[in-house]
């Protein structure tokens, strides 16, 4: 497993694109940080993010794990460019030749997957224990590691989306053209959506999409703002009331699990009967 993380980081280590995507998506990921620094007053009205509870635990792994998934394409783009320059600079070729078999090659992105995601977790868990303990009405030790479940549920996304953007950048071998495919995938899950929905109803639709993979990663960490005590207060007043389950519940991970298995063996089985 070292030996073949090595390689692929030696790889990066030589892209200054790569570099430069990683760099800018750790930095992002930190900005959430500069959320608490939104405050403004208008008159009687005052406006400060933070004194809002969104950094206040266990909320804040809710919110910082939704957030933090928006930023996901910046590594997206690390993994379809790692395998379009397999391609273009014959690498691959070169590695096989070099002893290394397709089994070991596609479980060397895999584990770079893997190591991307673990780290990705870590860093969050880290900004939002100093935010929380900054910024947190609540400070228990039973409070503070409660619901950390949403960042399981953020591991798991990341390892499902990478995996995905990973067998696409091997079917397609042209990262643009990758992640255009990409995108036109989670345009194809939206008109199916609303062709279920046209066909059947809301709920039927709903439930199955489940099953489709971009739908299944999204719907690990479904939206923390209607869970904010300040929006249900205001939805309160004017007589709405919001019946939402935010909850990560394991079937939800066993699909997004489903689904990596799958890109991974077709990642395999697409490079085992490719001639290169």
């Amino acid at each position: 497993m070292y030996r073949l993380l090595n390689i692929e980081f030696q790889k990066l280590m030589h892209s200054r694109a790569s570099k430069v995507l990683i760099i800018t998506y750790f930095v992002l990921l930190t900005s959430i940080a500069l959320i608490a620094a939104i405050k403004f007053d208008i008159g009687p009205i005052k406006f400060h993010l933070a004194e809002m509870g969104i950094f206040n635990f266990p909320y804040i792994w809710h919110f910082n794990s939704y957030f933090a998934a928006i930023f996901k394409l910046f590594l997206a783009i690390v993994i379809v460019s790692m395998m379009a320059n397999e391609y273009s600079n014959k690498t691959l070729k070169q590695n096989l030749i070099d002893g290394l078999s397709k089994k070991e090659f596609i479980l060397s992105k895999f584990y770079t997957v893997i190591v991307f995601s673990i780290v990705s977790t870590l860093f969050i868990f880290i900004v939002s224990l100093i935010l929380g303990l900054i910024f947190s009405n609540y400070t228990e030790l039973s409070i503070i590691f409660s619901d950390l479940e949403f960042l399981l549920a953020f591991f798991i996304k990341l390892v499902g989306f990478f995996s995905f953007c990973l067998f696409l950048g091997i079917l397609v071998k042209r990262s643009a053209f990758a992640l255009g495919f990409l995108f036109v995938w989670q345009f194809i899950e939206g008109i199916v959506f609303g062709l279920l929905r046209w066909k059947t109803d809301a709920d039927t639709a709903t439930s199955i999409m489940q099953f489709f993979p971009l739908n299944s990663m999204s719907n690990l960490i479904k939206q923390p703002f209607s869970r904010l005590s300040a929006v249900q207060s205001v939805a309160n007043q004017v007589g709405e009331k919001f019946d939402f389950d935010y909850a990560v519940h394991w079937y939800e991970i066993v699909i997004v699990l489903f689904w990596t298995a799958i890109f991974i063996f077709l990642s395999y089985r697409l490079l085992k009967m490719r001639d290169l």
